[in-house]
C-alpha cells in the first residue's frame, strides 16, 4: 500500500493532547491519528445514510434530497436488520 503525507492544520491544544496520549501509550502520533481516523471511517460507513448512498454515484440533488427525507424520517426500528439472506454466485 502506498503511503502520502498529509498535512492538516489544528489547534495547538489539540496538538499536545495528542502527543501526552501517544506519549503515555509508547506510540508516535502519526500512528494515533491514523487509528482514530479509521476508527470514525467505520463509524461514519456504518451510518444508513452512507449505506444507503455509497453506490448511488450519480444521483442528482433532488434524488439526494429525496434519500435524505426518507431517512430522516426512519426509526430505529426501521433500520433494525430483521433477516439475512446470503447468496453464493
Amino acid at each position: 500500500m502506498a503511503v502520502r503525507a498529509v498535512n492538516f492544520k489544528m489547534d495547538e491544544a489539540d496538538i499536545l493532547d495528542m502527543k501526552q496520549v501517544a506519549g503515555v501509550f509508547n506510540m508516535s502520533v502519526t500512528d494515533l491519528i491514523k487509528n482514530a481516523v479509521r476508527q470514525y471511517m467505520a463509524e461514519l460507513k456504518s451510518d444508513p445514510f452512507y449505506r444507503l448512498t455509497v453506490n448511488v454515484k450519480d444521483a442528482s440533488s433532488e434524488e439526494s434530497e429525496e434519500i435524505l427525507s426518507e431517512i430522516e424520517g426512519m426509526t430505529d426500528d426501521d433500520l433494525t436488520i430483521t433477516s439475512v439472506k446470503r447468496f453464493t454466485v
